[in-house]
């Protein structure tokens, strides 16, 4: 099957159109994969004939269809485990301290894909329960991809994808065995939200989240519709939050409302206000032991 250069530019912009995420000349080599399956269960000869379809507007079902199978979904349980053992050292230590009036801490794992960072991050607090055992953790998770939030929810895997990233003592206690694979316990889904969001859009509710994660979704985006995405983000983000981002993806250069973590490499802050939210903790702790 191969695909035309004006087929691909056809395809690369409905994705676009529909999610803000590029299909660049270097990641179109995609299309024939990400598409096979789609064309054979729908019965479509060859890309010519789907573009044909599209074009005419007479499945409209079939345009959503290929927007889900062009997103790029790859992801797994603590994926580059060393972001992960930088919130556990660094920014939940500062958090418990922080948060301790309130015992609440929100999260929001943008980009989710099929939710293995979320979950990886719901082990996070629930295999340190001293610390966290009468707060409140909010994780909220969010994809553009539907299916891709369907399966999160249903919070069911692959021997293969609980495999990549997880040991056996955490599959075993993390995980129960059902008819389609593992299952991730119930424990573990309770503090987890799965929603379908852009990030584009408005930031979802309640906002002021006290760390977000966007890794390895920037790099799909073009600049402009980037710094859109910097301003949602910094938007939502509680005023000493933290922002994660993938390994290749940085603020410098992109936005000036972010800036890193000096104590934390590979966290980000919003500018002007990283430590306030610390300072202000420590006032309250002080004035109430005054009091």
């Amino acid at each position: 099957m191969q695909v035309s250069d004006s087929s691909s530019r056809i395809l690369a912009s409905l994705l676009e159109a529909r999610t803000g995420q590029q299909l660049t000349m270097s990641r179109r080599w995609r299309i024939e994969t990400a598409l096979a399956a789609l064309l054979r269960e729908r019965g479509i000869a060859n890309l010519d004939e789907l573009i044909t379809i599209l074009v005419m507007g007479r499945e409209p079902s079939l345009s959503n269809q290929v927007v889900e199978a062009l997103l790029n979904n790859e992801t797994y349980f603590f994926r580059d485990r060393s972001p992960f053992d930088l919130l556990a050292c660094h920014a939940l230590p500062t958090l418990a301290r922080t948060r301790e009036s309130s015992r609440r801490i929100r999260i929001w794992s943008a980009g989710c894909s099929t939710g293995q960072e979320a979950y990886s991050l719901a082990m996070l607090f629930a295999e340190n329960q001293p610390t966290w055992a009468d707060w409140t953790i909010d994780i909220l998770a969010t994809d553009v991809s539907s299916s891709a939030v369907d399966r999160a929810r249903s919070g069911v895997y692959t021997q293969f994808e609980v495999q990549r990233g997880l040991g056996i003592n955490q599959t075993i206690r993390w995980f129960e065995e059902c008819e389609d694979g593992w299952r991730v316990v119930e424990a573990l889904r309770k503090p987890v939200r799965f929603q379908v969001h852009n990030l584009l859009e408005r930031p979802p509710h309640p906002g002021q989240f006290d760390i977000v994660l966007c890794r390895n979704v920037l790099l799909y985006l073009c600049s402009e519709k980037r710094a859109l995405a910097f301003e949602r983000l910094a938007s939502a983000m509680a005023p000493d939050g933290w922002l994660m981002l993938g390994a290749g993806e940085t603020v410098i250069g992109q936005t000036r409302k972010l800036t890193s973590d000096g104590n934390a490499r590979g966290l980000y802050r919003l500018v002007g206000d990283g430590s306030a939210g610390e300072k202000r903790a420590g006032h309250d702790r002080r004035a109430a032991v005054g009091a």
